[in-house]
């Protein structure tokens, strides 16, 4: 199991990332080039098989134990009035997930994933980032690795999913000192807040900035002062995906924006990452932009809850039953290539 020891372990972590097998790839590469159709003809779900393949450093690889981690966490900052719902819902929804109730046991359940529900610290929220920094180092440290452990060694795919009422207020501030921009650009109706509503949550953002903007060196540091512990969790579960080699489905603008401060400082971060989804929240479609990614679906989900991700895994199903079980050409005794 991997574990950052400290603020040090954590950015050298990030600063060293392995890279995937080419060798794999290539071989990958082949056998697809053997398959009985035209070159290219299955589009992304070709392109899947072999990110895939030079992940897991396999010629067939596999998506027979996915790990879907939802964290929760509770944000200072919901007193503003950023959310459309109370703070408490968060607590609400985690008994709703380990009951099975929730949108995420059924789409994960559809997809073969095994789902686990992190619920951090609920009864104490981060400190509203307005008028100080979310965590203390300490908190934040704990967090990465309440990420970090979910991550299981065989795991051949993972993905991460949140709950945390009034988390797209930090997601958005995140967005903002990764990204430049003004708060507007990167602030949404989350829940589905008003328009007065709204006005709070971009003031909220760019409050977080003014405040905290000069101190966040490095990506620790940003997600310590401007992130919460679900937010940090995530960021901790794709680092050590990571470095344990295994791909990751990202879900929607919250687990995008986790991983907006590890890309500030080494945008090789989203190398073994694919974008499930680009969702209805204002701000994904820029943040997916910026960090180079190009979404699988556009269902115009904004659940959040790893949702977008555990639809986007069955994709990620029939892209390897495609390149695993295909006939080749000399197989089905078809002459030459199509």
């Amino acid at each position: 199991m991997i574990r950052f020891e400290d603020r040090d372990g954590f950015q050298a972590a990030l600063a060293t990332l392995p890279g995937n097998d080419a060798t794999a790839i290539d071989a990958a590469a082949a056998r697809q080039a053997s398959l009985t159709k035209p070159a290219g003809s299955l589009g992304r779900l070709e392109e899947i098989a072999l990110f895939m393949a030079g992940w897991q450093s396999r010629e067939y690889p596999r998506a027979d134990r996915i790990r879907a981690a939802i964290f929760a966490g509770n944000h200072g900052v919901s007193a503003r009035g950023v959310s459309a719902f109370p703070a408490s819902v968060t607590a609400q929804m985690v008994a709703n997930f380990q009951s099975g109730g929730a949108a995420i046991n059924a789409l994960a359940g559809a997809c073969g994933a095994d789902l686990v529900i992190v619920p951090l610290s609920l009864e104490q929220p981060t400190a509203d980032i307005c008028e100080a920094p979310a965590m203390t180092e300490a908190e934040c440290l704990e967090s990465l690795n309440a990420g970090a452990a979910v991550v299981p060694e065989d795991c051949d795919l993972l993905f991460a999913g949140e709950m945390g009422i009034a988390n797209t207020t930090p997601a958005a501030a995140l967005c903002l000192h990764a990204f430049g921009g003004e708060a507007q650009d990167w602030t949404g109706r989350g829940t589905g807040i008003d328009e007065v509503a709204l006005a709070r949550k971009t003031e909220a953002v760019r409050v977080a900035l003014a405040l905290h903007a000069s101190h966040c060196t490095d990506a620790f540091e940003t997600l310590r002062r401007l992130g919460g512990r679900e937010i940090a969790a995530m960021a901790g579960a794709i680092l050590a995906a990571r470095m344990m080699r295994v791909p990751v489905l990202l879900d929607g603008f919250i687990c995008g924006a986790a991983i907006a401060p590890l890309a500030r400082d080494n945008p090789a971060i989203t190398q073994h990452c694919l974008a499930a989804h680009c969702s209805a929240e204002a701000g994904h479609a820029r943040l997916l932009e910026k960090l180079g990614l190009n979404p699988l679906l556009h269902l115009g989900m904004r659940l959040g809850e790893g949702s977008g991700a555990a639809v986007a895994a069955q994709l990620i199903r029939s892209a390897l039953a495609a390149h695993a079980h295909m006939a080749t050409f000399a197989q089905a005794a078809v002459a030459g290539a199509l």
